[in-house]
């Protein structure tokens, strides 16, 4: 099943994603108002090949916990990616089994290449 994973209130996943065909066969995650499983992130580490690639170091409680200073490995992140929402970099989707994760332009346009919309 194709996948995002995104943020209600963020300005730039509602841009990201009115930007996509209506028709497009996609379920809809909001990490705020539905958590993000352990299973559902393991599905993601699974296709991005490490947590580190999930994880957002732009999130305010990255620089709040002092997160910048301590040596993280995989295990931090994906604890910190299962205890608060902010850490997931987002938007990410999951398409045919590829991933895409944030919202760089270079990656956007890789999706929207998947997508056939370029």
């Amino acid at each position: 099943m194709n996948k995002i994973y995104y943020l209600a209130s963020c300005d730039t996943c509602r841009k990201i994603i009115k930007a996509l065909p209506k028709d497009l066969d996609l379920a809809y995650h909001d990490i705020k108002q539905n958590q993000i499983t352990e299973t559902e992130l393991e599905e993601l580490y699974k296709l991005a090949g490490s947590y580190e690639a999930l994880f957002s170091k732009k999130a305010v409680l990255y620089k709040t916990l002092n997160l910048k200073d301590k040596d993280l490995n995989e295990e931090d992140y994906k604890k910190y990616l299962l205890e608060h929402y902010t850490f997931l970099s987002r938007p990410v989707f999951m398409i045919d089994n590829e991933i895409f994760i944030g919202n760089t332009q270079p990656n956007i346009l890789k999706l929207h290449k998947k997508l056939g919309l370029v």
